[in-house]
C-alpha cells in the first residue's frame, strides 16, 4: 500500500461540467483574432484587461469562500474553467498564481486579516501574486534558500535573492520562502513565508529573456526590504510544511498537461484536411491522445483529493513528471512529422510559427514546478522505494 493507492478514477461532477459551454462561447468571441503563435503563450501570457473580464464573469477566486469576494465553487468547477481557459490559449498569465496557489494557501494558513485583505483583490484581479521559492545555487533544493529575513521593530528586514519568478514584474505581490531562523545547513528549520510587496524600496525586480524571446522568467533582490509584522503568513518556522502543500496546487493542474495543446490542435487542423492528412500523422495523433487521456484522467483523481482537504503532494508530483513528458513530445513529434514529408513547404505559415515558439519555450517545462530528479525522488518515496 502506497500514496498512490489512494488515486480513484473521478468524473467531474454534472453542476461544474456544466460551467463549459459558457466560458467556451465567451473565450471563442474573446479570443476571435488572436492568432495561435500568440495563443500558445496562454498562462504565461500577461493582459491584465482580459484578467479583469474574467472577474467581471467570477470566473477568479472561483472557489474561495463568498464572504472572501470567491463563488464557494469546489475545484472541480475551476478545473472546468482552466481546462477552457488553456485549450483556448487564453492570457491568464496576470491573475494566474494569485488564483491557483497563492489564494487557497492564504485560505489554509493566512491570518482572518490577510484573507479580508488580499482575497477580494484576487476575485477582482487587483492583486497579482508570483512565487518566490528557487534561488541562484538553490533551484528546486528548496531546503537551502538563504534568502533571511530578520525580527525587528518594524517587523521583518528581508534581504537576499530569488529567480525563475514568473511574472514578478507585472506582479503585486509575492509569496517568498524564507529563512527566519538558523542557517542553510538547518534544512527543512526555520523556514518561513512572507507575503511582500513588490513596490517597497530596496525591492528590485529585473527580467529574464528567455530563448523565445519572451520575459516571463525575473530574477528579483530584495536589499534591506522592511516588512509589517503581519507580513508572516502562517505559523514561524512551519514554511516548508506550508510550501509542499502549495506545490500540490502547482503541480496536478491541467497546465502540467496542456502547454502544447494550442500548438497540438492547430497541427491537427491541419491533420484533418487533405493537404495535411498522412497515415504517420494519424497514428501520431492516436498516440498523443492515448497519453493524453490517463494523464488528465490521472490530474482530476488528484482534484479529488484537494476537494477534501488533503494535500497529494506525491500524487502532483507525479501529474507533473508525466504531463512534462507528454508535453515536451508534442513539438518535437510534431516537428518531425512536418519535416519529415515531401511537400513540407506547403504546411501553413501559423502552424510552422507556433511549432517555432513551443519548440523554444518546451525546455523549461521540466524545470518549473521542479525538476525531473527532484520530482522522481519524491515520488520514489511515495512508492516506498527510498
Amino acid at each position: 500500500m502506497n500514496q498512490l493507492s489512494s488515486l480513484d478514477l473521478t468524473a467531474i461532477p454534472p453542476e461544474d461540467e456544466a460551467l463549459r459551454p459558457q466560458v467556451r462561447a465567451f473565450l471563442t468571441q474573446a479570443l476571435k483574432d488572436v492568432p495561435a503563435h500568440i495563443r500558445a503563450k496562454s498562462w504565461t501570457g500577461c493582459d491584465p484587461a482580459f484578467s479583469r473580464a474574467l472577474a467581471r464573469q467570477g470566473w477568479l477566486g472561483l472557489t474561495f469562500p463568498r464572504a472572501y469576494g470567491g463563488a464557494g465553487r469546489s475545484a472541480f468547477a475551476r478545473y472546468v474553467l482552466v481546462e477552457e481557459f488553456l485549450n483556448s490559449g487564453a492570457p491568464v498569465g496576470s491573475h494566474w498564481i494569485a488564483d491557483r496557489q497563492s489564494g487557497p494557501l492564504l485560505l489554509k494558513y493566512g491570518s482572518e486579516a490577510q484573507k479580508q485583505f488580499y482575497l477580494p483583490k484576487i476575485c477582482r484581479a487587483e492583486a497579482f501574486f508570483c512565487i518566490g521559492m528557487s534561488e541562484p545555487g538553490s533551484g528546486s533544493d528548496l531546503a537551502s534558500v538563504r534568502t533571511r529575513a530578520e525580527r525587528n521593530a518594524q517587523g521583518w528586514l528581508l534581504n537576499g535573492q530569488k529567480i525563475w519568478t514568473t511574472n514578478a514584474h507585472n506582479c503585486h505581490y509575492m509569496i517568498a520562502l524564507v529563512r527566519t531562523s538558523g542557517t542553510p545547513q538547518d534544512r527543512h528549520q526555520g523556514l518561513s513565508q512572507l507575503i511582500v510587496d513588490l513596490s517597497l524600496p530596496g525591492v528590485t525586480v529585473r527580467p529574464i529573456t528567455d530563448l523565445a524571446g519572451d520575459q516571463h522568467f525575473c530574477e528579483v533582490f530584495f536589499d534591506n526590504v522592511q516588512l509589517a509584522p503581519d507580513a508572516l503568513v502562517g505559523e514561524e518556522g512551519k514554511g516548508w510544511e506550508q510550501v509542499t502543500a502549495e506545490l500540490a496546487f502547482e503541480r496536478s493542474g491541467p497546465e502540467r498537461l496542456y502547454s502544447s495543446i494550442v500548438l497540438f490542435d492547430t497541427w491537427l487542423a491541419y491533420v484533418r484536411t487533405p493537404a495535411g492528412h498522412t497515415p504517420a500523422a494519424q497514428r501520431l495523433a492516436g498516440k498523443i491522445m492515448s497519453q493524453l487521456a490517463p494523464l488528465r484522467a490521472l490530474s482530476i483523481a488528484v482534484t479529488e483529493k484537494l476537494t477534501r482537504g488533503e494535500s497529494p503532494v506525491v500524487e502532483a508530483a507525479l501529474v507533473k513528471d508525466l504531463g512534462t513528458g507528454v508535453e515536451q513530445l508534442i513539438p518535437a513529434a510534431i516537428a518531425d512529422d512536418l519535416f519529415a514529408r515531401s511537400d513540407s513547404d506547403a504546411v501553413p505559415l501559423e502552424l510552422l510559427q507556433t511549432l517555432n515558439y513551443v519548440t523554444l519555450v518546451a525546455p523549461c517545462y521540466s524545470l518549473r514546478g521542479g525538476t525531473r530528479d527532484i520530482l522522481r525522488g519524491m515520488i520514489a518515496r511515495g512508492l516506498g522505494l527510498r
